[in-house]
């Protein structure tokens, strides 16, 4: 039984600031959609000027935040997404990608178009979708009235649910996070499909609000009521809208398990742990949906049910009209080891404190299906994070200088020429509060790590929840995406003007990009105080603050900074990073100790390049750091998930290039995004690749000749790893793809 319930999120509508928006294209005909939360547009080319006129978002059959009318012969979309067409009662007629060529009589239709703003037009005419590597168009036989409807990517919470330090209470907390769920069928598995969970508070009595009630899927987690599995279990609880209740009697030898009220159990006790048996359950549960609802609303070719399906004694078409119960029983009758190859990589793994503080932050940890473990990590002294400084210096060529101050930096490297380079080392570095020390988390087989504790995580974010609760009080921004860069160093001159060229180099975006030079005290709080989105800080900082031009200034002094997120490419910038996030932005990437300058500029140039393509904060981080070996000096504070830009093809993506004699293979390992989470679908445009792949980690391993990869590498400017070093797609020339043994 597929249930579509109402939507528990709100959403911004058409009387709220930030609803989304459409307007009149001023530079040429066509019409603009624009999501000034999110901050995403898309632009529709059309052949005369059009007038949007409002129209009730109602006639659409899935939910649109608002909707216009206007009239044209056809629409032109400056990329090529995937586009679905249905007939009126709903069902998909064609579902287009690069160089589709689609006809269709004179009918109603609706068509459903994966824009970075969602889009949906409902037409009453013939129709053609053509499309070639680059472009798409939309046709009508006729100027034709087009209705388009849009909706934002950006939810927010539907209620506050406060609990006590209790943890049954707050396994009571947890158990409302299902309410967001918009349908209990199968296509939750799509981001768009999951809405955000309810915030928490910490208070005096629990408090519950109606609208969001526990769902009645009919599935429960019976625990231990201890932090640490109550943490642990929320993301499953969250994605199956199950109840956390209290296991019988522990002490007895009741184990953690999973119920359902058609009598069937599964045991989260195993050798592996209850934490790694929650893991593959939660894993297990949200990959077989993705492929049951195939058989769904969106009946594409999907690679992981090739994949999987002569291997598994499973009914998908059946499965789809189960109820959510009845398909967890199917999908856990599956050994996990039939399925493990298939899994996407997961987008984070938390490492959440078990203590009554951190429920404030498991909302937004759940949101995107993080797998939370209770901490283990490694304490590290302060000496092991200063020898790899000094160790990276020495590695270094003579004469160069490391990003602390800049007169004790210079003068160290400059004495000694490089052959005493302990001088520059980061002698009295300091952590902040005792609670500051470094930790080194376990590794994990995510993409990214989170830490949600007390601690200096050396290559994880470091999310507060300051962070997430400026990201959920952003404020609508329709006009240029405004970014900052600062030098105050006349000797960084060179990541100065490789940055500058960066930033806004797109011609699908609006961008405002300001560069200033040895700024004053007076002048920086005044750039961290206005509304921009990204400020790029190249200079010096130490304990005292930023190095200006007039003095220091020090972060933990500022009461609000509007800035929503920033790079600060100086030494040892967590702390001021960290005041910057408590004090209204959301997130950003500093250093936890010293870096010299060469590396420095290496890092900035590559995250310059990879936020302007739409990659999050976390996700530009982990690639940039292979830039340089100071690359783990760098973490990110504050929400990693944050984009200062949308990505030009939905989806941020790597390309690794690899030559097989005349041939090249292509390994494309792709991103998730807070817009395009897990769930999300790919079809790469790479050879003869005809099926979509679920989109995080690797997504996919083809050959191509060495003309394909030319023309693929045109497409659009990418990251690229070619030789095992990183490049970008426009910079490959023909003489770079010379045959291997050439």
């Amino acid at each position: 039984m597929t249930t579509w319930g109402a939507s528990n999120v709100q959403r911004t509508d058409e009387d709220e600031p930030g609803a989304v928006t459409f307007e009149s294209l001023a530079d040429e005909s066509g019409l603009g959609v624009v999501d000034p939360i999110a901050r995403h547009r898309y632009s529709f080319s059309t052949p005369t000027a059009v007038s949007p006129t409002p129209v009730d978002p109602d006639r659409f059959r899935l939910p649109v935040d608002a909707a216009v009318e206007i009239t044209a012969e056809s629409l032109t979309l400056p990329t090529v997404v995937a586009t679905y067409v249905r007939d009126s009662s709903g069902e998909m007629l064609a579902e287009a990608e690069h160089f589709a060529y689609e006809e269709f009589p004179e009918d109603a239709y609706s068509i459903e178009l994966c824009t970075p703003v969602k889009c949906y037009l409902r037409v009453e005419s013939a129709v053609t979708v053509t499309a070639d590597a680059t472009r798409m168009t939309i046709s009508f036989e006729s100027p034709t009235e087009i209705r388009v409807g849009a909706r934002s990517h950006h939810d927010r919470p539907a209620a506050t649910v406060t609990t006590t330090s209790d943890p049954a209470d707050v396994m009571a907390a947890v158990s409302t996070f299902g309410s967001a769920l918009k349908t209990t069928s199968a296509e939750r598995s799509y981001p768009t499909l999951r809405g955000h969970p309810p915030t928490v508070e910490l208070g005096e009595e629990l408090h519950v609000p109606d609208r969001v009630a526990p769902p009645d899927t009919g599935v429960r987690i019976e625990l231990p009521p201890e932090y640490g599995s109550i943490y642990a279990a929320a993301p499953l609880a969250y994605y199956l809208g199950a109840r956390l209740e209290p296991a019988v009697d522990p002490d007895a030898g009741d184990e953690p398990r999973l119920v359902t009220d058609a009598g069937f159990e599964h045991s989260l006790a195993s050798p592996r742990g209850f934490e790694a048996e929650v893991e593959r359950v939660l894993k297990q549960a949200f990959f077989l949906d993705c492929v049951t609802r195939t058989e769904g609303r969106y009946e594409v070719d999907l690679h992981e049910r090739h994949a999987i399906e002569p291997a598994v004694d499973l009914d998908f078409e059946a499965l789809y009209d189960a109820s959510l119960a009845e398909r967890l029983e199917a999908y856990l009758s599956v050994p996990y080891s039939v399925l493990d190859d298939h899994v996407p990589e997961w987008r984070r793994t938390a490492h959440v404190a078990p203590t009554p503080d951190s429920v404030e932050l498991l909302p937004f940890v759940v949101e995107d299906l993080s797998v939370v473990r209770s901490p283990v990590a490694e304490t590290l002294p302060e000496s092991s994070v200063q020898a790899t400084a000094v160790d990276t210096f020495l590695r270094e060529r003579a004469g160069e200088f490391t990003r602390s101050s800049s007169e004790s930096s210079r003068s160290a490297s400059e004495a000694s020429g490089g052959a005493d380079a302990s001088a520059n080392a980061p002698a009295d570095s300091a952590t902040g509060s005792p609670n500051d020390s470094f930790v080194q988390p376990e590794t994990t087989d995510s993409l990214g790590q989170t830490w949600i504790g007390d601690g200096m995580p050396v290559g994880a974010s470091k999310a507060t929840p300051a962070a997430f609760e400026h990201r959920l009080d952003r404020t609508p921004v329709a006009g240029d995406v405004h970014i900052t860069v600062v030098c105050n160093d006349a000797g960084m001159d060179a990541e100065r003007d490789v940055v500058e060229e960066s930033y806004g180099a797109r011609a699908d975006l609006p961008f405002d990009v300001s560069l200033r030079r040895d700024v004053t005290t007076a002048e920086l709080r005044d750039i961290l105080d206005s509304e921009r989105e990204f400020l790029h800080y190249i200079g010096h900082i130490d304990d005292d603050g930023f190095e200006c031009a007039d003095g220091r200034l020090d972060a933990t002094t500022l009461e609000t900074v509007s800035v929503d997120a920033f790079l600060l490419n100086a030494c040892q910038s967590y702390q001021q990073g960290m005041a910057l996030v408590e004090a209204g932005s959301i997130g950003g990437v500093v250093t936890l100790d010293e870096v010299i300058n060469t590396g420095a500029v290496r890092i900035g140039r590559a995250m310059a390049r990879l936020l302007n393509r739409g990659f999050p904060l976390q996700a530009a981080l982990d690639v940039a750091r292979d830039e340089s070996i100071v690359g783990g000096q760098y973490i990110v504070v504050g929400d990693g998930g944050l984009a200062i830009a949308q990505a030009e093809s939905g989806t941020p993506n790597v390309c690794e290039i690899e030559r097989e004699g005349e041939a090249f293979r292509i390994d494309v390992s792709t991103y998730p995004t807070d817009q395009r989470g897990l769930g999300s679908m790919i079809i790469p445009y790479l050879g003869e690749a005809d099926e979509y792949y679920l989109s995080s980690g690797a997504a996919g391993s083809f050959t191509l000749s060495r003309a394909e990869l030319a023309e693929f590498l045109t497409l659009e400017d990418v990251p690229v790893k070619l030789d095992g070093t990183l490049r970008w797609s426009a910079d490959v020339s023909p003489e770079d793809l010379s045959p291997e043994d050439s």
